[in-house]
């Protein structure tokens, strides 16, 4: 297939937060977009960085180390491996994610949003 991927169509199929969407695989990572509302809960990735790309509105992401990083559209930040993290987005924001495939957004399988590919 030779089809773009528009990703604000795909965005306007789901309305709910911090619930990530597959819209494409990359070299055995899940490409994915979510709509982001309030504050997710602190976590840690282990074994894999987490890549932050916003679309839409504007992120911050607290770290454990007492800073916080704000982005707006346009914008990318990669929280390495290890570091205990926090986003949270005071209006909806939108965002693309990286993340090898099988990776539980919450960093635990158990409270992990179910892989959803549209």
């Amino acid at each position: 297939m030779h089809t773009p991927i528009d990703l604000a169509t795909k965005l306007a199929t789901f309305s709910e937060a911090w619930q990530p969407r597959t819209v494409a695989l990359f070299n055995g990572h899940d490409v994915m977009v979510a709509k982001l509302r309030g504050d997710y809960h602190w976590h840690v990735h282990d074994d894999t960085d987490d890549f932050f790309l916003v679309l839409h509105g504007r992120l911050d992401i607290d770290l454990d180390d007492g800073e916080t990083v704000s982005l707006t559209a346009g914008q990318v930040y990669i929280v390495p491996a290890g570091v205990r993290h926090r986003p949270r987005a005071s209006e909806e924001a939108h965002i693309l994610l990286i993340e090898p495939t099988g990776t539980p957004n919450s960093g635990d399988p158990l409270t992990a949003a179910p892989r959803r590919v549209i």
